[in-house]
């Protein structure tokens, strides 16, 4: 076998440089972090993780932090970020922005003063990028391919200048120009491609060109391997995307007679040299047989993904033969298109079903792992008595399944709630808490208990409420329910009965008619008796009665109305709390048989107050008192000389 590597392979200047920054700090001593990681590759970062540095994902992490010492990557960060980060001055900040990606900054910064259009080709989403955009003074764009020119609109007039990511590719780079040209805009281009990342893209171009397998080296956030694996598989097709050693699928590489190897601008010198060196013929027998480690039914293994379909995924285990997880064994949604939710290069742990499905290749499962953690979880809930909350997903006869990911629990009705649940409908997709009360998964038997909290919470919320209110105290609450004779208050914790006779001073026909459920309503407390509240709405204040001897004292003249009858008067209302009695002989100096005869109910009428009792809160009015007397006819005059007198009114006439 042939083995061929691209020179310029590995760390650029700028990687290098900030990598080099952050050991060379290490050796000081003391608190050591990186604005973001240091290099898109995993094992220099787990590396200096491994030694004490930090990383610091945004600045209001870095705002928090005194006496440490931070290294802005080889990337950049935006102008005010960068600014932030110098201000606090308890903290050391070393700028490891590659020298390139600065000049940008600069580019972009005097373009916008300028009033220039700036346009940016790259990954929008790439932290290099991001950075850019920071340093922009005026309008700009990023583009990260032609189809996206079609969309561009630039006032008229405007000057644009054109930069790129380091790593974009030189390729498109050219291709994006001439649309762009074509477009009408006056453009100043200024080639910021990174020199080193024009030279490797070549070279791993004129290398995938000359051999039947390339090897790309790189970590799986590198924009800059990305581009290499595009343009080795343009070139050929074998090619294969590693991180790292382990991730090298010896068993396929063995059949090329010529293999090339290349690396991104973040993968250390280190990594090259290891798959340069078990990839030499004298190590590559060793290595393909170590690599194939023995593997149990039941074990517990991390695979990379290398392919994905709909309804299954293909990972490289380390074994002799691939695994794979179909759709069932991955999740329970039959419909789920697993291309949606997994990507090549992902790491999954996986449980081992078959070592040998029949057809040669491993079967495995992630539902089966993720059951027997869920498994775990639910055990130490139920011996800790842990509360868990899980939406409901199934309503049954007899209760309701809430499921904690994998796994459904069985809540009974008569557990849902401490009140009875004529519909348990209304729980479907809802979060719940709950508690474990019994955990047999032998007998797939785990049932939940939601009332004892319930239960719990509300007792909670009582002792709260008793321990701070006290007969006399004003309060407020919400009408729960009315009956006929009173009013359910919720005080938050319990229930106060405001019964209709201390509804008002005055006469309340039905409650009904004056609260609703949802009203609020300001009340003091009569009584408390137990966990029995008594309210009461007739504020001694409002107190009908208090003044009522000067309002209504004998010979006032009041107005009122008909509020009730009885055979022998009619009961007036003077003021809500406060009726006074006309009887029936007091309404007209007529005679009257009954006050309905002449009167309405709610009819308004005016009266004298003819006597006033405050201790029997007795009022007695007259409205014939404010009548006129009667006038009597004169008796006629005798007639001239007659001087007999009038016979008596009861004198009998004489007989004939």
């Amino acid at each position: 076998m042939i083995i061929k590597t691209v020179k310029s392979a590995g760390f650029c200047f700028g990687v290098s440089r900030a990598v080099e920054s952050v050991y060379k700090e290490l050796e000081k001593g003391g608190n050591v972090y990186t604005f973001g990681p240091v290099t898109h590759n995993e094992t220099v970062v787990s590396e200096l993780e491994a030694k004490g540095v930090r990383i610091v994902e945004n600045i209001e992490e870095a705002d928090a932090l005194s006496g440490a010492t931070i290294i802005i990557r080889s990337h950049g960060v935006s102008r005010d970020i960068y600014e932030r980060l110098k201000s606090n001055t308890s903290n050391n900040v070393i700028d490891s922005t590659c020298a390139f990606v600065k000049k940008i900054h600069g580019i972009v910064d005097e373009a916008g003063k300028r009033g220039e259009f700036v346009l940016i080709f790259g990954d929008a989403s790439h932290p290099e990028v991001k950075g850019i955009c920071g340093w922009c003074s005026g309008g700009y764009m990023v583009v990260s391919d032609g189809s996206e020119l079609a969309g561009l609109s630039i006032p008229e007039g405007k000057n644009v200048t054109v930069v790129e990511q380091t790593t974009f590719n030189l390729q498109k780079f050219q291709q994006m120009l001439d649309i762009l040209s074509e477009m009408g805009y006056s453009i100043n281009v200024v080639n910021t491609i990174c020199n080193a990342t024009d030279v490797r893209q070549r070279q791993t171009r004129e290398l995938a060109g000359e051999c039947d397998a390339m090897i790309v080296i790189g970590g799986k956030n590198s924009s800059n391997t990305r581009k290499l694996y595009d343009i080795s598989v343009n070139e050929c097709t074998n090619t294969y995307y590693i991180q790292a050693l382990a991730d090298l699928r010896v068993d396929e590489i063995r059949k090329f007679r010529c293999v090339g190897i290349t690396a991104g601008a973040s993968t250390p010198k280190k990594i090259i040299e290891e798959v340069q060196k078990v990839m030499s013929e004298e190590n590559f027998e060793q290595m393909l047989e170590d690599s194939f480690k023995t593997i149990h039914n039941g074990e517990v293994v991390d695979g990379t993904v290398i392919s994905v379909k709909p309804d299954q995924i293909i990972l490289n285990i380390g074994y002799k033969a691939d695994g794979i997880i179909t759709r069932n064994e991955y999740t329970n949604d039959p419909s789920l298109d697993l291309t949606t939710v997994v990507n090549e290069g992902d790491t999954i742990r996986v449980k081992v079903v078959k070592v040998n499905d029949g057809d040669g290749q491993v079967q495995l499962s992630v539902r089966k792992l993720k059951a027997e953690h869920d498994s775990k979880i639910l055990e130490e809930a139920f011996e800790n008595k842990t509360v868990l909350k899980a939406k409901v997903v199934k309503i049954l006869a007899g209760g309701i399944c809430a499921q904690v990911d994998e796994t459904n629990v069985f809540i009974p009705a008569s557990l849902v709630s401490d009140i009875y649940e004529k519909d348990l409908g209304k729980y479907l997709d809802q979060e719940i808490e709950f508690v474990i009360t019994e955990f047999n998964p032998k007998r797939r038997r785990i049932i939940g208990d939601r009332k004892q909290l319930i239960v719990a919470k509300k007792e909670a919320v009582l002792a709260a409420l008793f321990s701070r209110i006290k007969v006399g105290d004003i309060i407020e609450g919400t009408v729960k329910n009315v009956t006929d004779f009173g009013a359910f208050i919720d005080l938050g914790g319990a229930d106060g009965l405001l019964h209709i006779s201390e509804m008002s001073w005055g006469r309340i026909e039905n409650p009904k008619k004056v609260f609703k459920p949802g009203d609020t309503v300001k009340a003091f407390i009569k009584d408390i008796q137990g966990h029995k509240v008594a309210l009461s709405m007739k504020f001694a204040d409002q107190n009908p009665w208090i003044d009522a001897e000067t309002r209504f004292a004998p010979g006032n003249i009041v107005k009122g109305k008909v509020a009730r009858m009885t055979d022998f008067g009619a009961f007036i209302e003077l003021a809500p709390g406060v009726d006074a009695l006309l009887h029936v002989s007091q309404i007209s100096r007529e005679h009257i048989e009954k006050p309905a005869d002449v009167l309405k109910l709610g009819q308004e009428v005016e009266a004298k107050i003819v006597d006033f009792n405050l201790e029997d809160k007795k009022i007695s009015l007259s409205i014939k008192a404010l009548l006129a007397p009667e006038k009597k006819e004169a008796a006629p005059e005798a007639a001239a000389g007659d001087t007999a007198e009038a016979p008596a009114e009861d004198a009998k006439p004489a007989e004939e």
